[in-house]
């Protein structure tokens, strides 16, 4: 399938989920703490956090796992607050700028590394195991505003394109020391959320097509295999989401 054709299949699948709601209110409640355990899990696992899925469910609701480090419980903490940073954001028609950036990512590092969280890099940086070499932190701020300034014109994208591509800029540029990963999946995220999609999940099992797909759009210009992935995520997302819902909308009948 297309990437055209792969839109459309998109919309129309968002056309059906539209189509049901009000959704079940219990089905929408423990739909959204499954997607918020996986998101948190999948996006940390990326970056190396070794706490299990079973694991960060339990650090969630409060309870400190034996033998892993602090950093990771707070990795977990941090990222849904993060999350639920950004629905307030898509919650209150909010646009994105450089300081809700900082902000996602103030929280992203909060009690990890609070002399950096959400202020941009004063270094030069390299991505491990990537070709792609980001700006010298001297153009950060620079092409921070530039990124912001084509992503507020980019309204005649696919929603699953823009929100890809602005997840390509920014790890580009790397703007923080760290954290950089985490807070792309976050922005890419609220551009689908705030287009009235639904958020994706990268897995960490496909951690490797992922970072080539990232390195492609770096080093050749070509964001088609990204898109690509983020467009194939977000209609499996629509389709179980469908499924589940559909499900529950017939036994309540």
């Amino acid at each position: 399938m297309n990437t055209a054709a792969r839109f459309t299949e998109i919309d129309r699948l968002k056309f059906l989920l539209d189509s049901l709601r009000p959704l079940p209110e219990h089905t929408v409640r423990t739909l959204h703490e499954q997607q918020v355990l996986e998101w948190t899990y999948h996006s940390n696992a990326i970056e190396g956090n070794t706490l299990t899925l079973k694991e960060t469910k339990v650090v969630l609701e409060g309870i400190t796992i034996g033998g892993k480090p602090l950093r990771e419980h707070f990795e977990v903490i941090n990222h849904k607050e993060a999350i639920d940073y950004v629905e307030a954001i898509v919650h209150n028609e909010e646009a994105l700028s450089e300081w809700r950036i900082k902000s996602i990512h103030q929280l992203v590092l909060k009690n990890i590394d609070d002399r950096n969280a959400g202020q941009y890099r004063q270094e030069n940086v390299v991505i491990a195991g990537a070709e792609h070499l980001p700006p010298d932190d001297i153009k950060v701020p620079d092409a921070m505003a530039g990124l912001i300034e084509r992503y507020s014109g980019s309204g005649e994208l696919h929603p699953v394109e823009c929100a890809a591509r602005l997840h390509v800029d920014f790890v580009g540029i790397h703007p923080f020391v760290d954290g950089n990963g985490r807070t792309s999946r976050l922005l890419m995220n609220f551009e689908l959320m705030r287009r009235g999609f639904l958020p994706v999940i990268i897995p960490v099992e496909n951690r490797l097509a992922y970072y080539d797909a990232l390195d492609t759009a770096h080093t050749r210009g070509d964001y088609s295999l990204f898109i690509e992935l983020v467009a194939n995520l977000e209609q499996a997302t629509l389709e179980r989401y469908l499924r589940i819902v559909q499900g529950a909308t017939d036994t309540n009948r």
